[in-house]
This record gives structure tokens, sequence and C-alpha cells, in this order.
């Protein structure tokens, strides 16, 4: 008589909003900031020292995560999404969680979606046949707003985009100010938004406040992973955190917590949120059969560098850059996968790897045979996830892109920076270029030699042009043919 089959393991993905490299303690030594949770979760797994997302800014990268393909090639090259934009995932693209499903698994998304809905308005009309999706244009989004019924069903969001049951909020800054479960309002908003409240003008819940949705989120999620325990069947918990993006709104018991100001109270307070989550997969006898990841969805926001000026605390530890940004501290990102008995325990890795790699990688551990037509840009990293021999690097290259649709292309310790714009999605304050002898960016381009030079300062675009022109033909090579990854047999 055959053995069973062994229990896929439970997948568990924690993506906090806006966390730098240099927040954790374990990637940064220096750091004002305590994260015991997360160095515990490095301490006893595998942490990723060059993993990157594939934008600098949060739609994008989700985007990215959920299907395992580049979101530039979708129609938001540039900017995120704004209030009352249709969905960017496409009713026709296999996506993570879609795919977990046809091989038994329970799915559920907990937080922040920021992906789009199709909103019922009172005329049938849609904001997108006005604005172009990424467009801000705040004034015809606000009188569009009048027109959005929210006492009806929200159309094409995360229960149909493959997750079970969801429960969040759109963004803590965007109306309507109240938590959304599966496809509803769980409570009608009614009340304008005070003017003194961080976000968009819109709708709110009474009552509502802006420190209480991480609570509440991470209350949701303890009590998932409490319910899935009774059950035999594994289950994709996709947990998008709140924090610490804007607005700052640490809960009172942590605030005066770290040496940071508000903003390094906030991000303690994600450390405890990540915390709750893993003990409750310890304490319920989970965590020899469950795989958690552990990463963030862009680098810091701006705000970061007066924190670095008064606090001397640098969120983007030794590299450059921040969020909507084209340098490595916009999108290289705290990444820990922790699996007792699964994932090494104690290991630092460097493979280069990036967020749309776990569609991949995910799909070879569950046997699941990706078409060509899905996943276009992600690669299996099992290798390095688990410790199997590995000939050279998994991925050939790996593609960079900033808020204001620049690309950059990293291979090897190589990465050619493709703007002429010099801010790269972002501008970084004159000091901080000062204090680490930068010159204002005035070349059509920038290289850097990542292992000589980190923290990008010393551009060598002129040095080495056909280092440029190979970097280049391969970048043009992976949009033309609209994916990075060979066809797969």
């Amino acid at each position: 008589m055959a053995a069973p089959a062994k229990r896929p393991p439970n997948i568990v993905i924690i993506l906090a909003d806006d966390l730098g490299y240099g927040d954790v303690g374990c990637n940064n030594p220096e750091s004002k900031i305590e994260t015991p949770n997360i160095d515990r979760l490095a301490k006893e797994g595998l942490r990723f020292v060059d993993a990157h997302t594939p934008c600098g800014v949060c739609s994008p990268t989700r985007y990215g995560l959920l299907t395992g393909r580049y979101p530039w090639r979708t129609e938001l090259k540039t900017q995120v999404l704004w209030p009352w934009d249709r969905p960017l995932i496409e009713k026709e693209r296999l996506t993570l969680p879609q795919m977990l499903q046809r091989h038994g698994y329970k799915t559920a998304a907990i937080g922040k979606w920021h992906l789009g809905w199709d909103w019922a308005t009172s005329d049938g009309s849609k904001v997108n046949s006005t604005v172009r999706i990424g467009d801000p244009q705040r004034s015809v989004r606000m009188e569009f707003a009048k027109k959005v019924l929210l006492d009806r069903p929200i159309g094409e969001g995360p229960v149909t985009r493959g997750f079970d049951s969801y429960f969040g909020v759109d963004l803590p800054n965007f109306p309507p100010y109240t938590f959304i479960e599966n496809d509803r309002l769980t409570a009608p908003a009614t009340e304008q938004k005070p003017e003194a409240m961080f976000g968009w003008p819109g709708l709110m819940k009474p009552g509502w406040r802006l420190e209480g949705v991480l609570p509440e989120l991470t209350r949701r999620a303890v009590g998932y992973v409490e319910e899935r325990a009774k059950s035999a069947r594994p289950y994709f918990l996709y947990f998008a955190l709140s924090s610490p993006h804007t607005p700052i709104a640490p809960d009172d018991e942590f605030i005066g917590k770290s040496r940071a100001g508000r903003y390094g109270d906030f991000v303690q307070q994600t450390d405890w949120s990540v915390g709750q989550v893993v003990e409750a997969i310890r304490r319920t006898g989970q965590a020899n059969n469950t795989l958690v990841i552990f990463t963030s969805d862009n680098g810091p926001e701006n705000l970061t560098y007066p924190v670095l000026q008064e606090f001397a605390h640098a969120s983007q530890g030794p590299l450059r850059g921040a969020k909507r940004m084209l340098w490595e501290g916009g999108h290289r990102v705290p990444f820990i996968a922790w699996g007792p008995g699964r994932v090494r325990a104690g290991m630092v890795e460097k493979e280069v790897i990036c967020l749309t790699d776990l569609m991949a990688t995910v799909a070879a551990m569950v046997n699941h045979k990706l078409p060509d037509d899905a996943a276009e840009d992600s690669y299996d990293i099992s290798a390095a996830l688990f410790g199997w021999k590995r000939r050279g690097p998994i991925r050939e290259a790996t593609v960079h892109h900033s808020m204001n649709n620049e690309y950059g292309i990293r291979q090897g310790d190589w990465v050619l920076l493709e703007s002429a714009k010099g801010a790269h999605g972002g501008a970084e304050p004159a000091w901080w270029r000062e204090r680490n002898g930068v010159a204002p960016h005035t070349e059509a381009g920038e290289l850097f030699h990542l292992k000589e030079d980190l923290k990008e300062t010393k551009n060598l675009y002129a040095q080495y042009p056909e280092r440029v022109k190979a970097l280049h033909t391969l970048l043009e090579r992976y949009k033309n043919e609209g994916r990075s990854v060979p066809k797969r047999k």
C-alpha cells in the first residue's frame, strides 16, 4: 500500500508597507528601532540581503507579487492606484492564490489591498472613463466620490482574484474610512472625515480611528491562523500590513518606545504585529508545517530623511534612495523566510531575488506547471530558499522600475539606471548628497558596480560604454518579448 502523500505546507506572506531595508535590526546593527520579532525570524530562518521589489511603489509591487509579472507591463506605467480606480490585475490572469486554490488550499487576504475595485455608482459611470488609471487628479476623483454607492457590493476585489475571503482597507488614507469584508463595507461610512485626520477627504465610519487599523488587522490575521489550525486543509494567508506607511499612527502603548520618533514607534508596532501572527502559528502547533515569508513592498518613505537627520536612524541602511526611486534604497527590502525543519536556520543568502519570484517558487512547491502566459517574470528560487545546489545565479537579470516610469536593470554586480531626469522618481535632499560626496546627476544614465560601491556614489556610465550597451540591449529584449523568464518546456 502506497504511503499517503505529504500534506503541503501552509504559506503565510507578511508584506510590510514602506518598511526600509535598515529599519530592522537584523539588517542594521545601528538601528534605533527595536524589532525583536523580525530579528528572531531571521535568527531561526533565512535572511536574504539582496531581495528586490519589482517597483519603487506599492500598487505595482502588489501586482507583481500576486502575479509573478513585472507591473510595468500593465497599463499602470507611473504612480499608484488612486481612489476609485479600476482593478489592476486582469480578470484572465492567473494569480498566486488562484493557483493554490487548484491545489486544495484555503486562501485569505487580510490588510491593505490597493489593487483596485469596481465601485457601484448612481449613474453607472466609472472614474477611469474620465481619468487615466494612476493619474491622481484629486478634484475630479473627489467629485466622482459623490456618485459612489457605498451600500452596494464592491466588484472585482480580492475575492474575484483568488482569495476565498478578505478583510481590510483599500488604504488607511483613502476613503471610505471603514473596513471592508469580502465585497462589502463592515459598517456604513456616513460622516465626513475630519480635515485634521490624515488622508483624502471622504466618508468614514463614525468613530473611525487611524490608530485602530493595524491592531484590528492583526487581530483578524491571528484569528485566521487559529481557525485554520483546526482543519487539515492547507492555507495561504496574504497578510498585507498597513504600516509603517503614512499615516504614522502608532497605538498609545507604542508611543515613545523607540529611539527614532513616531516613525520608529510605528515600526516597533509593525514588529509587534509580525510577532503576534508568528506566535499564533507556534501556539497552535503549525510551525513545522508552515512557511512564512516576511518582506516589504518598497523602500522607506522620504520622511525617513528627517528621521535620519534628527535621530541618526537610517531606514535605508547602507543604501542610497528611498521609496519611488531607482537607487537601491527604493527597492532593496528586508526578506526573511522562516519554516522550522524546512528553511535553513540562521543563514544569510546573497542570491539576487525579486518578489515576482514567489509565484514560480510556490508553484514548484505544490508541483504546479505554470503556463507560458502566466508568471512571465518569476524565477523559481527554491534552490536559494532551501539550500539546494545551484550553478550560477538563478536570475539572468532583474529589472527595476520607479514611480516615474524610469527603468534600471541589474546583472551580477552591475546596475544600469536609465534616466535623464536625475531624480529617479523622487528627490533626495541636498544635505544627503553633500554628506556622501554625490554630485547632482547630469548624465543620460547611471552605471554602478554594487560590490565596490553599494551606496551608488560613483557613476561609471561614461567609463564603460560597452557594459551600458549590453545592459540596455537586455532590458529592451525583456520589454519587447513580454517576458524575462525563458519559455517553459
